[in-house]
Order: structure tokens, then C-alpha cells, then sequence
């Protein structure tokens, strides 16, 4: 009902929501080099939707093509009628998967990714994609515990991005860094909201 109303009020509609994926397997590990690229690129972009945009395709492609090592997920959004509070729960959404374990990025080590042959590979790898966008989108708001909604979601940011609909976007990932271990009790401790895909 008030949907409606704020429709017919001409008022603009914005979602924000969290996707987080676990990917488990041997073959992960290079995902985050794609992150890591993404995360360089948005820093040195400044901010730059078109940049930040660009990026999240590159993510969501990935992902895609990793689908056999999806193994777990998780999402959470609102709808909001007010550009404030839909920031608010952007801001609030972005401190949690901040403050979540091992996703701190360190972009100025000197380690790199072709150094992978002496260093441990993680097994796990967490990706907590966060977005608030103008209009709707239901791929993103329905329940993604599932492969086929999740791909449709992927899908959906993708496009998000190309009809200029997206007003924020922030990846977190763990571990940051190739060398780093994420491991499985971790996992249960510091993101307890995923389920089994």
C-alpha cells in the first residue's frame, strides 16, 4: 500500500541490499586477484560510479563463472523512499562487512598475485557485495539461498550497472590478500547468516 502511494506521489524508490557468497574449493583463490584489481581500481578511481560500476561487472562475471564452487549464501535489503535513510542503511551495511573477520585490504604490500606457488591457498572465500540502486530490481529483492536466484541476481547487478541505476556499491572480501587463510571455524564464528546453497 505504501508503495503504491509513493509511486503515484512520483516519489523515487531505492533499494539497498547485501549479497554475501562463500565460494570453498582449491580452485578459488584466484577470485581474489579479480577483488583485489577491483579494489586498486575503485581507490584509484576516487568514487567514480561509472569506475566502481565497471568493476561490479567484472565481480559478478567472475562469480558466475565459479558457479560449481558457490557453496553457501546470505542477503539482506530494504526498500526506502527517502535518498537519507536509504544512505543510513547503505553506511550501516558497509561498517558490518567492514568490521567482518579478514577483510582487510592491504593495497600497498609489494607481494603479488603470481607469487601464489609459495604462499598457502585458501580454500574459502567470502564476498560481500553491497549496492543501493534507484527503481526496483525483484532478482535482488527475494530470498537468494538458492543457485538459480543468485544467478539471476548476479545478473541483475550487472544490468543495474548498465541502465545508470546504481548510486553506491562497496565489496568486502576475505582474506583481502592471496596468502591469507580463511578457515572454516572462522567462517561459522565471524558469518553465522549463511546458508548451505
Amino acid at each position: 500500500m505504501r508503495d503504491s502511494f509513493n509511486r503515484i506521489m512520483g516519489r523515487t524508490r531505492y533499494v539497498v541490499c547485501r549479497i554475501m557468497l562463500h565460494l570453498s574449493g582449491s580452485e578459488v583463490a584466484p577470485i581474489l586477484g579479480v577483488l583485489n584489481r577491483a579494489a586498486r581500481e575503485a581507490i584509484d578511481a576516487e568514487g567514480d560510479m561509472e569506475v566502481l560500476g565497471e568493476g561490479l561487472v567484472e565481480i559478478c562475471e567472475t562469480l558466475l563463472r565459479y558457479e560449481e564452487y558457490w557453496f553457501a549464501a546470505a542477503n539482506e535489503g530494504d526498500v526506502f523512499w527517502d535518498e537519507g535513510e536509504a544512505g543510513d542503511y547503505f553506511n550501516e551495511l558497509f561498517t558490518d562487512s567492514a568490521q567482518r573477520y579478514g577483510t582487510e585490504v592491504d593495497l600497498h604490500s609489494s607481494s603479488s598475485f603470481d607469487e601464489s606457488f609459495s604462499v598457502p591457498v585458501t580454500r574459502n572465500v567470502i564476498i560481500m557485495i553491497t549496492v543501493a540502486f534507484e527503481g526496483e530490481a525483484p532478482e535482488l529483492e527475494t530470498d537468494l539461498a538458492n543457485i538459480p536466484a543468485l544467478k539471476e541476481a548476479l545478473k541483475a547487478l550487472i544490468n543495474l550497472h548498465y541502465k545508470h541505476k546504481l548510486r553506491a556499491i562497496q565489496v568486502h572480501f576475505s582474506p583481502a590478500q592471496l596468502g591469507d587463510e580463511l578457515t572454516n571455524d572462522q567462517i561459522l564464528q565471524h558469518y553465522p547468516e549463511l546458508i548451505p546453497l
